[in-house]
């Protein structure tokens, strides 16, 4: 019985990951991550590091990328819940500048595997949110890169805040549209 779940998303590059949870009288136990599994699925990725993050109601991360080291990334709540966005940067993908969304949430224990290539955010929608992921590069200093949040010609359908706005660095408040912006890839 396979103990984690791969679904494609409409874009390729892009997989939910549900792990089974076993329950019993002392709480649960869950297999986040099982190369076998996900080698078995098609996905060969190497992690070579782990990040965690904390962020309250409101926040906005992102949209980040690298530039010259791109990172696969697996990603989760681990507490709270957050919706999280890819955007397809590969110029040569059949997707390119489209979006896909899910929430992730210490409840329903969902990853979401996101491929080289792709632009990466996610907006705090509980009090509080504690998210972590498994990367497949090392982070670079001076790497990083953007797009903005809100790119009318993207579309992102973020959730309502009840009429917070996104809490947002001011980088991230400056990134350029997409089709204003120099991708590597």
């Amino acid at each position: 019985m396979a103990k984690i779940t791969v679904s494609r998303c409409p874009i390729e590059g892009l997989y939910i990951i549900e792990p089974t949870v076993f329950r019993d009288e002392r709480g649960y136990f869950m297999e986040t991550y099982n190369k076998r599994e996900m080698e078995e699925e098609g996905l060969n990725m190497d992690f070579v590091q782990d990040n965690q993050s904390m962020s309250t109601r409101g926040i906005l991360r992102g949209l980040h990328f690298q530039k010259e080291h791109p990172q696969g990334k697996l990603v989760r709540a681990i507490r709270g819940s957050v919706f999280d966005v890819a955007v397809d940067l590969r110029r040569d993908s059949e997707t390119y500048g489209q979006w896909y969304g899910l929430e992730l949430s210490a409840e329903n224990k969902k990853q979401f595997y996101i491929s080289e290539g792709f632009a990466h955010g996610y907006l705090v929608l509980s009090e509080e949110a504690e998210f972590c992921y498994k990367v497949t590069d090392f982070y670079h200093p001076g790497d990083e890169g953007g797009i903005l949040w809100n790119d009318p010609d993207i579309g992102i359908q973020w959730p309502s805040l009840s009429g917070m706005e996104p809490v947002l660095l001011e980088r991230d408040r400056n990134w350029k549209p997409l089709r204003e912006t120099q991708l590597p890839f």
